[in-house]
């Protein structure tokens, strides 16, 4: 069973030197995705995608292109004013583009139920807000050329009955239908072939955020938000190379949980929470 983790030091953000990632969730209509993104070995590209997630620019935003034997793609339009009477559909902006990480840290190669960075074609290193999630195994977007070199920066750790669910979306309706609406909606997910604001496949992401602060009996509090219907263990170390000791387990719910730290001796403590997949 492999655990995703988030560590914290007290009132520092700090990063962990084991191989697991940011867990990051995606939640959809069709279900819930998480994914778990490779801080050390994609570092530009993770925190790239961290910045978009942490600034609000994605939003609103909802799945773009969808080829049912091929990707989903997102990361690139959103709705302004989405609940209201002159919503409308734009284009997220940018921070500009980032380097390719393809060789950089350990190679992925573009399989199934990776993410990887979208680019412009024939550009290396055009890479900006938009990403997407592999529907099968791409190895060809592995290729060493300027076309390619598409960089993976994370896997899917639960929800690939989501991925599969776009698997089946067809090019005719009267649900679960790809329509196109012309470049770059020419091939546009929608739950009816209405069409309307409502039909799109929005997505809401979220990060496993770790905050400790410090209680008024002189312990610790820890925070997170969970995942639902995964088994959850909060765990901290005093030293380095760590001694993880177990501090509380319990099950996820999809909302805040919460566990106090009550020795009030150690001055430093590091902390992780681990999520069983």
């Amino acid at each position: 069973m492999k655990s995703v983790w988030l560590l914290v030091l007290f009132l520092t953000v700090w990063v962990s030197p084991g191989r697991a990632g940011t867990l990051a969730q995606f939640r959809t209509v069709l279900g819930d995705i998480e994914v778990e993104l490779y801080d050390q070995d994609k570092p530009i590209t993770v925190q790239n995608f961290i910045r978009y997630v942490q600034s609000g620019r994605y939003r609103d935003m909802f799945i773009h292109r969808c080829d049912p034997v091929f990707v989903i793609q997102g990361g690139g339009y959103f709705v302004t004013n989405r609940f209201s009477t002159n919503a409308v559909i734009d284009a997220i902006p940018t921070y500009g583009q980032i380097a390719n990480e393809f060789g950089v840290g350990r190679r992925f190669s573009n399989t199934y139920g990776t993410i990887a960075m979208a680019k412009v074609a024939g550009d290396t290193n055009s890479a900006s807000s938009q990403w997407f999630f592999n529907l099968k195994d791409n190895a060809f977007l592995d290729a060493s050329d300027a076309n390619n070199l598409f960089t993976v920066f994370g896997r899917v750790a639960a929800g690939t009955n989501v991925l599969n669910a776009f698997r089946t979306f067809k090019y005719t309706g009267p649900t679960n239908v790809i329509v196109n609406l012309g470049s770059p909606l020419n091939e546009l997910p929608v739950l009816t072939t209405n069409v309307t604001y409502s039909d799109l496949i929005f997505l809401d992401v979220s990060l496993l955020n770790v905050q400790v602060q410090s209680d008024s009996g002189g312990g610790r509090e820890i925070s997170w938000n969970s995942v639902s219907n995964r088994l959850h263990h909060v765990e901290f170390t005093t030293s380095f190379p760590p001694s993880w000791q177990l501090l509380i387990s319990t099950n996820g719910t999809g909302n805040t949980l919460r566990a106090t730290d009550t020795n009030p001796v150690s001055p430093a403590r590091f902390y992780r929470v681990r999520v069983d997949y």
